[in-house]
């Protein structure tokens, strides 16, 4: 199965959600009501009229980091001392292969950019106080994130009467790889289903958590609906695995999961054949190798007399040979 580890970015850009199909799962209310629920402290879902979830646009240019940004930003009322109160969730995907030190930093510029823009377009009157928004990161790199998720964590210590001086935001962390199994099925939803396969090590755990979406799926009210959208998070998910798979054609997990299926295990017998193609090309660079350096032979015969690509040659004794 090709490394999950090497289709996400080794540096420490985003690799921003459109190409993950994420901005697209979050764009529908049911989903976001099914993270909310199955992850986040359960009175704060309490206290969340999930009825009133709507979408408002996620882009802003920060003054900071001077980049665009395109995260889901949604609202939802919620029932606070007897009064009903608005409140944004302002959903950040970061897709890299490792926490980002600086993310409370920079929720600080994306709420402030959040803010002005509400400001600019007139949605707050001037009398009006900024409405409470609530920071959320979801992460789905391989390491475990480790990053402060409030500013004070950013900020050398402070003699106490310069604390309440300090600038304070805290985020709402979902390490999606910081789940168990065991976790996972206990939630029975398909979003559960999905960090299963972000956290999927091989081609039977990636079938496994197609199980588990499907059967999650089955009694949903909104199944048909939701089948099509995570299908097609699912195909962007094996591209961004390396997943030799050709599905073109799948539209549905829940109706074509036999095919799909018979797909991975064309998918193994294809790595496994490639696997040992790749065993045969060392042994006979290996034997090139010796050839060379035991008799004398020039790198063109050899190559031609083993019946091995030049290039592949020149590099693997390029590799091999010792440095003057």
């Amino acid at each position: 199965m090709s490394d999950k580890s090497s289709s996400k970015s080794d540096t420490n850009q985003v690799t921003h959600h459109h190409d993950t199909g994420y901005k697209e799962l979050f764009s529908y209310p049911e989903l976001v009501q099914q993270l909310i629920e199955g992850f986040f402290p359960p009175e704060i879902a309490a206290l969340m009229d999930f009825k009133t979830l709507q979408i408002h646009s996620g882009h802003y240019i920060t003054p900071l980091f001077e980049e665009k940004i395109e995260d889901v930003v949604w609202s939802v009322n919620i029932q606070y001392d007897g009064q009903t109160q608005s409140v944004y969730l302002y959903m950040l995907m970061e897709f890299q292969s490792s926490d980002d030190k600086r993310m409370a930093l920079r929720f600080m510029h994306y709420v402030a950019g959040f803010y002005s823009q509400l400001i600019k377009q007139q949605k707050i009157k001037p009398s009006e106080p900024l409405p409470p928004v609530f920071p959320i990161v979801l992460y789905n790199g391989n390491a475990r994130w480790q990053a402060p998720t409030q500013m004070s964590g950013m900020i050398h210590p402070v003699p106490g009467f310069l604390q309440v001086y300090q600038p304070q935001l805290q985020y709402y962390l979902v390490d999606e790889g910081a789940y168990s199994e065991e976790e996972l099925d206990a939630r029975h939803s398909p979003i559960s289903g999905v960090f299963y396969l972000e956290n999927a090590k091989n081609h039977t755990e990636i079938m496994q958590a197609v199980e588990k979406v499907v059967a999650n799926l089955q009694n949903h009210p909104d199944k048909a609906r939701l089948d099509k959208v995570i299908t097609r998070w699912f195909k962007r998910y094996l591209q961004r695995i390396n997943a030799q798979l050709k599905l073109d054609t799948l539209n549905s997990l829940t109706e074509e999961k036999g095919m799909l299926a018979q797909n991975i295990e064309q998918w193994i017998e294809q790595e496994r054949r490639e696997s040992l193609q790749q065993g045969k090309l060392e042994g006979k660079l290996e034997a090139a190798h010796l050839m060379i350096k035991d008799f004398g032979l020039s790198v063109k015969e050899v190559a031609l007399k083993l019946k091995v690509p030049l290039d592949e040659l020149v590099a693997y004794l390029n590799k091999n040979e010792p440095k003057s």
